[in-house]
């Protein structure tokens, strides 16, 4: 039995047509793209809100995300060990192991949620390290409580999506992304402002932010789950009708796997929330700004994102085929749609720089902070996007530890560190430091991740080229 035989994903096995690759990489990526936008419009919504509340509970919204956000893909990152594990079983049409890597990704996550519950719950000590002003502290770590409530059902959610992701069925991350962001909006909003007093809830300023944040993630969890046990696409793979207690051993290939990518995510995605740690006593206007900015770039970054998600789902297919030309010819179509999309982004997003980021803040000089920064975030749209695609694709074919070293040389030990020095101790800076430094270095930190993936991807091709012909095997 094919895993699902209508989908554009599974078929045309040896078709090489860049047409052909170019369609279903398009087919996988804009439903990946919409829920990531709208996963993305939670985070700056919750800029807005807390931005007309005050800039002090602003400034405590940027910290407390920064560190959730750095916490939460960390963990994410580990359990996206499910989505090429799944697509090669999907792509070498082994539907009975389909079900059951789904159930083990399940365990992962709820084991998961226990250390990242304690961390969010208790997030003091860091912040005390991070020498975060006290008034910004004490409403980052009211946010951060808050979103510990719902850091399981927000892991359970994201294996539900990684598994969607690689039996090619991403449309209803849509439906279930717009029902989260159409209710995360308005109530935060109201918990944040005080807009639900007649019931006796008085407003919370930015903590109402993370109470939301934790509601929407049991919604999104819980509609996850419904799905998977209505829809008859899933009968095949028996999720639940054969449910199996944790297996070390199953567990254990997944943390091989997905430890690697989870530290990798983790160390490029602090590699930008950590600046805001760093910043902070450069006064809470720098703060702001730096999140204003830090959320458009998030905002632009999903598109690349998106095709990268794509494209490690179809190399993953392909290489559980070992169908190692189509992977092949799938890794170079994505490069060339993700680097003229990001340089069309980065184009446009220069010309419209001052009306965007009117509508960020309020605050003149948060709003002068902010236009001082967004000429970075055109800059590296072309190496971001190429890095990114690379990487990924790189965890289609499950080669994982080596790509975490490069992130760490590229986005710690140019971007963090780099960015450090560039902005306290830089000639010109030592006595009127300058949060530019973290953002030029985080350009070249991009640049040397191009340069660094670009260079891994095409040995591991080689490779596969020269073991295999670049022939499909039928073992």
């Amino acid at each position: 039995m094919s895993p699902d035989p209508n989908s554009s994903l599974a078929d045309a096995t040896n078709n090489l047509s860049a047409g052909v690759i170019a369609r279903q990489l398009l087919h996988h990526a804009w439903p990946v793209l919409v829920a990531q936008m709208l996963s993305i419009s939670m985070m700056i919504a919750d800029t807005l809100i807390a931005s007309r509340y005050g800039t002090t509970d602003l400034a405590a919204v940027a910290i407390g995300s920064s560190f959730y956000v750095s916490v939460v893909m960390l963990l994410v990152g580990i359990l996206q060990a499910v989505a090429p594990t799944i697509a090669q079983h999907f792509g070498a049409n082994r539907v009975h192991a389909i079900g059951p890597a789904l159930q083990q990704g399940i365990w992962l996550a709820l084991l998961l949620s226990v250390p990242g519950t304690l961390i969010l719950a208790y997030p003091e000590a860091l912040l005390t390290l991070a020498r975060v002003p006290a008034e910004i502290a004490e409403g980052a770590a009211a946010y951060l409580r808050a979103t510990a409530l719902g850091l399981p059902a927000a892991l359970l959610y994201r294996t539900f999506y990684a598994f969607n992701n690689a039996v090619g069925r991403p449309r209803v991350l849509i439906i279930i992304s717009l029902l989260l962001a159409s209710t995360h909006i308005p109530l935060a909003s109201a918990l944040t402002h005080g807009h639900l007093d007649f019931i006796g809830l008085p407003a919370l300023g930015g903590a109402g932010c993370g109470i939301s944040t934790a509601i929407v993630s049991w919604l999104g969890a819980i509609g996850g789950l419904l799905h998977l046990r209505r829809s008859a696409a899933y009968k095949p793979y028996a999720i639940f009708s054969h449910w199996r207690r944790p297996h070390l051993r199953e567990i254990g290939k997944l943390l091989r796997l997905g430890v690697p990518m989870g530290f990798s995510s983790f160390i490029e995605i602090t590699s930008f929330t950590l600046i805001a740690f760093f910043i902070a006593r450069l006064g809470t206007e720098a703060v702001a700004g730096h999140r204003v900015v830090a959320n458009i770039a998030s905002l632009v970054y999903m598109l690349p994102l998106a095709m990268s998600i794509a494209t490690m789902v179809l190399v993953g297919q392909a290489a559980g085929a070992h169908n190692w030309a189509r992977a092949r010819a799938t890794v170079r179509i994505s490069l060339y749609l993700s680097a003229a999309s990001a340089s069309l982004i980065g184009i446009g997003l220069w010309l419209v720089r001052e009306p965007v980021l009117a509508l960020s803040s309020e605050d003149p000089a948060v709003r002068a902070i902010a236009l001082g920064l967004i000429v970075y975030v055109c800059l590296y749209q072309l190496t971001g996007s190429i890095q990114t695609v690379a990487s990924y694709a790189l965890r289609g074919f499950k080669v994982t530890l080596l790509p975490m070293a490069l992130h760490t040389l590229s986005f710690w030990g140019i971007g963090l560190g780099g960015g450090y020095w560039a902005t306290y101790h830089a000639f010109g800076r030592e006595a009127a430091p300058s949060i530019s430094g973290f953002w030029e270095a985080s350009v070249a930190a991009t640049v040397l991740a191009a340069l660094l993936f670009g260079l891994l991807l095409r040995r591991v091709l080689r490779r596969k080229a020269e073991a295999y012909g670049g022939v499909r095997s039928k073992g």
